[in-house]
């Protein structure tokens, strides 16, 4: 089961049909169109949506279809010296730093960049993959679709941070595991599946 977020609502793709409950959103069928799609999750009413087909891939097919794909990279990095973990602030969220991967460039030096662009650390190590994430956002008036690969990183940098303003980043800062857990309301979804899967915040 694939899951996708536009804003903080969730797009569970299912090949299970699983019946609304009362307070749950309707369940909507592959039968529709990225139109469609966008006005239902507009809708205050709509809190969830599902989309189903009984073969997955085929499902996944018809989603791609409606939506462009970007593909993005990024990290949790962990201070080793200090074991805090390293957020950005931007949009009035507690974010983690990623941006868009380069024609040509490798997955992980992508993340690595990005990382070091966002938020000036440095002495970068990949330790091993976490969840890749997806979400809708608009950009010159066109709905696309992000792909995010993450990965968790450790560092020993225990020099200043400097985030990219020109980006919108207002802060990077190092934050104690034992505060996490109290931004995890200002943070987006599927930045709470990445690191709630693997700092077990849940």
């Amino acid at each position: 089961m694939y899951k996708v977020f536009f804003n903080q609502k969730p797009i569970l793709l299912t090949t299970d049909i699983i019946p609304p409950k009362e307070d749950s959103p309707l369940f909507y069928v592959k039968f529709t169109n990225k139109k469609f799609i966008v006005q239902m999750l507009k809708s205050k009413k709509v809190k969830m949506l599902y989309l189903y087909h009984s073969k997955e891939d085929k499902l996944w097919y018809y989603f791609l279809n409606m939506f462009k794909l970007v593909e993005a990279a990024g990290g949790l990095v962990r201070n080793l010296e200090t074991n805090h973990y390293l957020f950005i602030f931007r949009n009035k969220k507690w974010d983690l730093p990623k941006g868009r991967i380069n024609k040509n460039e490798e997955v992980k030096n992508a993340a690595v960049r990005e990382v070091e662009e966002e938020t000036g650390a440095e002495n970068l190590s990949i330790i091993k993959p976490l969840n890749t994430t997806y979400h809708i956002f608009k950009k010159n008036r066109k709905y696309r679709l992000k792909k995010t690969f993450w990965y968790l990183m450790e560092t020993d940098y225990t020099g200043e941070l400097t985030p990219e303003t020109k980006e919108g980043i207002e802060k990077a800062n190092w934050i104690d595991k034992k505060l996490i857990t109290s931004l995890k309301s200002k943070m987006y979804q599927n930045i709470n599946l990445v690191i709630s899967d693997y700092l077990d915040l849940n």
